[in-house]
């Protein structure tokens, strides 16, 4: 391990960001990290491009795309009685982007801290981080500001979490630090700490990490910790609120982790009456909302197979500890009765990924439950559109799959929709023409819809094929192996082609559908059909 630069006085907090910055950069998974946070955070909550672009990013990572399905199937998430969401889509169009999208957050940070060095240290700072996030959600007054929030209190731990998984060395110190001082009687605080460490604190760190990964003013204003006092006036309608409520959060989240159960209960009633006047606290909204989100973190932690040590402070973040009395100071059921510890040490591990047997009818035939259920309520048109492209390039494991739309105007089949490996610029070029079309003379794709003819072409480069691919598609699609299904509605005798599903992959041969995975993709077709006949009211 390279040496940090030794300097002295304001140079210090410079140096140790550039510092953490090259360690950063020599970790080939930060890279990734940042420009994954940055594109899903710069996201609007309602935009349907936005929902389709926030779709794409989670379903580029299969193994986030399976946490991100497992968490939103816990029961806090789920409606009673509902059946099991099984698209990133439908997730999207039943809780929101808002809160996909801090879900996805979560677990990004989650997915790039796996150094198993240190991994225990790891997951109980991402267990504080996301407890913090979700104690200020349920403390919220509106879902919009839960929303909000969860991922300001969240990301407030930036500066600390990133600490700990790229100079965990100094992360060691700064707790030393603490405890030295505490046990010579004079106690110092993390922020303290850390700048007697690094030269800067975590919250400075966080914000200027923050800046340079492009996060928007709003939630660099919730993630600073503000100075002074808890105001003793009510913040409601003030936009400094969510920035005290964040402190109140990770306040109670570091008294959860860090102080005895039986002493918990005065500790959480103590940060109630710091805080109620600010924030228009009951004087049990504090203790309430820990065992609220107790229940929602033990959900989480069963979800992705995330275990901790019987009897450690980290098992005090879950729903294995009670606040109030008469319990307080009585631990719940054993860590192994709950399936919490690992079999081999006990330490915080990661399970294998969820969905990792499903085999393409699974998915496929979940996918077209997902949509049934769609169906039934009212929906979007998109929202459908989505939920078959997403379905079809998780169980194909395409490269991309694009929908097509017949536009009145022109007669042409038109790419609209499309998921996967460079869907928008590739969907731009599909124009099928339907009407007015020679058949002896139509390209392929005219063709095979002109004769409603489900076509798998394994190799695009054969002769037979190649010849009949239309110019555009030779010249800048040019992928060797695709599937087209037709959408074809009857009115009286005559057969309307209304669009097209197209499908490929990146070699020839790999594209590879048996009987019963075509059943089912046509029956997804047919749902496409199905809602565009609703949409329409026939």
């Amino acid at each position: 391990m390279e040496d940090k630069p030794q300097t002295d006085g304001s140079q210090d907090a410079e140096v140790t960001l550039e510092y953490l910055l090259r360690r950063m950069r020599f970790k080939s998974d930060f890279p990734a990290l940042s420009s994954s946070v940055a594109r899903v955070q710069a996201l609007s909550d309602s935009d349907t491009e936005n929902m389709q672009t926030l779709c794409d990013e989670i379903l580029q990572d299969v193994a986030l795309t399976q946490k991100l399905l497992r968490l939103v199937n816990t029961a806090h998430f789920r409606r009673a009685g509902t059946d099991q969401i099984s698209t990133v889509s439908r997730a999207v169009a039943l809780i929101g982007m808002a809160g996909v999208r801090n879900m996805a957050l979560s677990l990004m940070l989650l997915d790039h801290m796996p150094d198993k060095g240190h991994a225990h240290q790891l997951k109980v700072e991402f267990l504080r981080s996301v407890m913090a996030g979700t104690l200020a959600s349920e403390l919220s007054h509106s879902s919009k500001e839960a929303e909000q929030v969860y991922i300001g209190a969240l990301f407030r731990n930036l500066g600390r979490l990133l600490v700990s998984f790229y100079l965990p060395e100094d992360a060691e110190q700064i707790r030393i630090q603490m405890a030295n001082s505490l046990a010579e009687g004079k106690p110092i605080d993390e922020l303290k700490a850390s700048e007697l460490i690094l030269g800067m604190s975590f919250d400075e760190l966080g914000q200027a990490v923050g800046h340079k990964w492009g996060l928007p003013d709003t939630l660099l204003h919730c993630m600073a910790v503000p100075s002074g006092d808890v105001p003793r006036f009510s913040m409601a309608a003030r936009p400094e609120r969510m920035v005290w409520l964040a402190s109140l959060a990770n306040e109670g989240a570091d008294a959860m982790l860090h102080t005895e159960p039986v002493d918990l209960g005065q500790a959480l009633e103590g940060l109630t009456d710091r805080y109620a006047k600010a924030l228009d606290l009951s004087p049990h909204a504090l203790q309430d909302a820990a065992g609220r989100a107790r229940k929602r973190m033990s959900e989480m932690t069963e979800a992705l197979n995330l275990t901790v040590p019987a009897q450690s402070p980290a098992e005090r973040l879950l729903d294995t500890f009670y606040v109030d009395a008469p319990n307080a100071g009585e631990t719940g059921p054993a860590a192994e009765d709950l399936g919490l510890l690992d079999s081999q040490n006990g330490a915080l591990s990661q399970g294998a990924p969820i969905l990792e047997n499903q085999s393409p009818s699974d998915i496929l035939a979940a996918g077209i439950q997902d949509i049934t259920n769609t169906l039934v309520e009212q929906f979007r048109l998109n929202d459908v559109l989505q939920m078959i492209l997403e379905t079809m390039l998780r169980a194909l494991d395409c490269r991309r799959v694009i929908f097509c739309l017949k536009d009145p105007k022109t007669g042409s089949l038109l790419g609209r929709v499309g998921m996967g490996e460079g869907a928008d610029p590739v969907k731009a070029l599909f124009k099928v023409p339907i009407d007015k079309v020679n058949l002896a003379q139509a390209d392929i794709f005219s063709a095979v819809c002109l004769k409603n003819l489900d076509t798998l072409i394994a190799d695009a480069s054969k002769p037979t094929v190649s010849s009949r691919l239309p110019e555009w598609f030779k010249d800048q699609v040019q992928a060797p192996t695709f599937l087209l299904l037709p959408m074809v509605v009857k009115r009286g005798a005559q057969d309307i082609v209304l669009g097209l599903i197209y499908a490929d992959k990146g070699r020839a041969g790999d594209l590879k559908i048996d009987e019963r995975e075509l059943s089912l993709l046509r029956t997804l077709r047919n749902q496409a059909v199905m809602a565009f006949k609703q949409s329409a009211g026939g």
